[in-house]
């Protein structure tokens, strides 16, 4: 069974520290709820991990992670994971991800994904697989987000320590710092999860 997602997500974050993020594929990978890296055989290469739980379908896929493609002038990444679970099921996605500087200061994460899916999950069906991979792909952006924020506030911070030397700059600097810390529902979602999709 084959979905294609193709989404746009916002991202408060400038369009290098979200470039920051994507361009380094071990950080990259934490951003999947359930994946990791787990061993680099090259600088393209990587064996990697994904536990995933539908409804009552659960599997823990090991794979590899083919890097196949960086290109720092567009801002972009395409990859490549395959991947199977000891009881037969298999998967593997083919993933662009690219970044879009907006007027605002932010930036779009765009990805499109194609997901082939075999074996038990593809049981629950084109519709439902669809809004499984939907969900993913939005805890991905959210974890994304939560880490291109962070180094956002490390430069504010860095920012503040800086302008903390002129004392001109004092009020300005503890601003910055109020005004980018960062709240309790910013906390990266690590468990890949599609049990409510199930109930939907």
């Amino acid at each position: 069974m084959e979905v294609v997602i193709d989404k746009q997500y916002p991202i408060p974050a400038n369009l290098e520290q979200c470039w920051q993020v994507l361009s380094e594929v071990t950080d990259l990978a934490t951003c999947m709820p359930g994946a990791s890296i787990t061993e680099k055989l090259d600088e393209t290469h990587y064996k990697g991990s994904v536990k995933v739980k539908v409804g009552p379908a659960n599997a823990a896929f090991a794979g590899d992670i083919e890097i196949q493609g960086i290109d720092p002038a567009l801002r972009e990444i395409r990859m490549l994971g395959k991947g199977a679970d000891r009881g037969g099921s298999s998967a593997s996605m083919q993933l662009t991800a690219s970044l879009l500087a907006q007027s605002d200061g932010s930036t779009n994460l765009v990805g499109k994904a194609t997901v082939i899916v075999n074996g038990k999950f593809a049981q629950f069906g084109g519709r439902m697989m669809t809004s499984v991979s939907d969900m993913i792909l939005q805890q991905f952006a959210d974890n994304f987000s939560i880490k291109a924020q962070a180094i956002s506030l490390q430069t504010e911070i860095a920012h503040s320590a800086h302008a903390t030397q002129n004392p001109s700059a004092n009020g300005a600097a503890t601003e910055a710092k109020v005004s980018t810390e960062p709240t309790p529902a910013q906390t990266m979602q690590t468990e890949l999860n599609g049990l409510a999709i199930v109930w939907m």
